[in-house]
């Protein structure tokens, strides 16, 4: 059993860094029960079925008519029993619904109050629409991603709902459990997906300040700009990607493309990473990803194939550390991180709405009226 056995967790139905969020804190061992509206949650799939999002897997299931005086009773009464309470609903939903942090207080004083929100609950955007996208481009990382002369390039939703959104909100809320044990009291965690994406650019800050770093993109080290740094096309219309930064690792790049460290003078002078990248990239279209691969694989050049998702779960690596399991016939990661003792678990398939109605109250030893 993983290491959050015995943390009861109470689910506000979403989409996005929340339901990820209890993911991860199911698969560590937390029992988690969902909350679902009555005509089930809005999904971006149409005619999605549970088996199809994995994001759902661990949970129970129960109904809930927020609306009505029954609905908030039993919601409070299950919140009572719980360790923590999930939602990522817009500022001043949860308080129009009667499950308010004051309210939920007031059932249950050690409880963790956990918010998600793309804008957090205060500021002048606190209660505008928004998505990732809108979330990262006000925090510089959207800016900062791209080649030279083109676009921003958009990092999927990967940034702002589930590194600064889901992540972040469960590093808050682990620490606020921590804390209750020791004074006794619960908290609210205000975890906004904006907070976290400028979080995860704080390197970036410093090397702005220090000169190193340009404030636009496709120039610098880690952005396409550097030639030892980047992806490259193969003969198969595939791609490499290369992460060659330290000069040990240069040597065993360059070798690989029969050349040598001497063939590169002056790399890390900017203005010769454009023809450098040429020559590279003229040499990689000469053999396939799966020549390049044979060539690289054995080696520390920090150069590797560029997988599809599907791909990726069927890589040997993968495989070897059982990093993707199989369950209803769907290809899904296993829980991460790993625990040398209290190991982690898929404990359920996603539930069907309400499959838990009846049995989860028996189970929390709640009477309901």
């Amino acid at each position: 059993m993983g290491p959050l056995k015995g943390i009861r967790v109470v689910e506000m139905a979403g989409l996005g860094p929340a339901p990820m969020a209890c993911m991860m804190l199911s698969d560590m061992g937390a029992e988690v029960v969902r909350i679902d509206r009555p005509d089930g949650l809005i999904d971006p799939i149409p005619g999605a079925v549970p088996v199809y999002d994995p994001i759902a897997r661990g949970r129970r299931s129960v109904v809930a008519d927020l609306k009505t005086a029954k609905g908030q009773a039993d919601v409070l009464a299950l919140i009572a029993k719980a360790d923590v309470l999930i939602e990522g609903y817009r500022p001043g939903v949860m308080e129009r619904l009667g499950l308010s942090p004051d309210q939920c207080f007031a059932t249950n004083p050690r409880l963790v109050y956990g918010r998600m929100t793309g804008w957090g609950q205060t500021g002048p955007l606190a209660a505008r629409a928004g998505h990732d996208i809108n979330y990262i481009s006000l925090t510089g990382a959207l800016h900062a991603m791209g080649r030279q002369g083109e676009a921003p390039a958009l990092p999927l939703n990967l940034i702002g709902d589930y590194g600064g959104g889901a992540l972040f909100l469960i590093v808050g809320v682990l620490a606020a459990l921590l804390e209750a044990r020791q004074s006794g009291q619960g908290q609210v965690v205000d975890a906004a997906m904006v907070d976290g994406a400028a979080t995860l650019m704080t390197v970036f800050h410093g090397l702005l300040s220090s000169g190193f770093w340009q404030d636009r993109r496709g120039v610098n080290l880690l952005d396409s700009g550097c030639f030892f740094y980047d992806t490259y096309e193969t003969a198969d219309g595939r791609h490499m990607a290369v992460g060659a930064l330290e000069p040990q690792f240069f040597t065993l790049f360059v070798k690989g493309l029969g050349l040598a460290p001497e063939d590169f003078p002056n790399r890390d002078d900017r203005a010769l990473w454009p023809q450098y990248r040429a020559r590279v990239a003229d040499l990689f279209r000469q053999k396939t990803q799966t020549e390049w691969t044979a060539i690289y694989e054995p080696t520390d050049a920090c150069v590797t194939p560029v997988l599809t998702i599907e791909e990726a779960t069927k890589h040997s690596h993968g495989q070897a550390r059982t990093a993707y399991v199989t369950r209803g016939g769907l290809a899904q990661p296993a829980p991460a991180p790993r625990f040398s003792r209290t190991s982690s678990e898929i404990t359920r398939d996603p539930p069907n709405l309400g499959a838990d109605n009846d049995l989860i109250f028996k189970d929390w030893g709640i009477v309901r009226t």
